[in-house]
């Protein structure tokens, strides 16, 4: 306390420790350290089924080098695939992105059967999907600019399309709160693939270039610019 004198100490570690920091933060209290109810431990789950090439003790350093293999693989695969600049760089990146959201898309203390599988699929509610939607995103930002509208029709976003996302928007405070308070990252993970899908329905229905040139404007600032407020893993489509 004396060194960091933080407002609250996390201890995330798996749940069969559970039981050891109950007794550790009791302990506290009874010697009197005021600061004793500002620690919590957050236990996590195991992770079942989880293994690398290598065998079944699993490294970080081997889930990094399966991660760039199997992303590179699968890149490769696809007849849609862009030629990239740094392809390693890419594949780690999305991978990187797809098991974490693997990881937090359940409550963190729930256990859960890992496959590489699911990890990398590029539909459904998956990291891979999640980075796929960004990456469109920024393309259409690139192709057709980004800025702010002081003033503009409100009629222009009367879609069912629109209104979900901005429903969806609306709840962007909601759930950082939630997060905050029970420290599952689930919400924020179901609120961004949540937020995915709509993006992909917006894509697929509200076009910029063939509408009017005043819809057109709003929907350029609306769609590309506004839905996705996190910082860029990936900013080049790879397919």
């Amino acid at each position: 306390m004396e060194k960091y004198n933080f407002d609250k100490m996390i201890y995330v570690t798996d749940k069969g420790q559970k039981k050891h920091f109950q007794q550790v933060f009791q302990m506290l209290q009874i010697m009197g350290y005021d600061w004793a109810d500002r620690c919590q431990h957050v236990p996590f789950g195991v992770v079942q089924g989880m293994k690398t090439r290598r065998g079944d003790v699993t490294f970080l350093e081997d889930v990094l080098n399966e991660i760039r293999l199997r992303m590179l693989q699968n890149m490769a695969s696809i007849k849609t695939t862009k030629e990239l600049e740094n392809p390693q760089e890419t594949a780690e990146q999305v991978g990187l992105a797809a098991l974490i959201i693997q990881d937090f898309r359940g409550f963190l203390l729930s256990d859960y059967q890992f496959s590489w599988d699911r990890v990398f699929q590029s539909r459904g509610d998956t990291g891979v999907f999640l980075q796929y939607t960004h990456a469109r995103l920024h393309s259409l930002e690139e192709t057709f600019g980004c800025g702010y509208l002081n003033d503009f029709n409100t009629a222009c976003l009367q879609e069912p399309q629109s209104v979900s996302i901005l429903q969806h928007l609306l709840r962007f405070d909601e759930v950082l709160y939630r997060s905050s308070q029970d420290l599952q990252p689930t919400h924020i993970v179901s609120y961004l693939l949540t937020l995915s899908h709509l993006a992909a329905v917006a894509h697929r229905t509200l076009h910029v270039r063939s509408s009017p040139p005043e819809v057109a404007g709003v929907r350029r600032v609306f769609s590309p610019c506004r839905l996705w407020r996190p910082q860029p893993v990936v900013t080049e489509s790879v397919w």
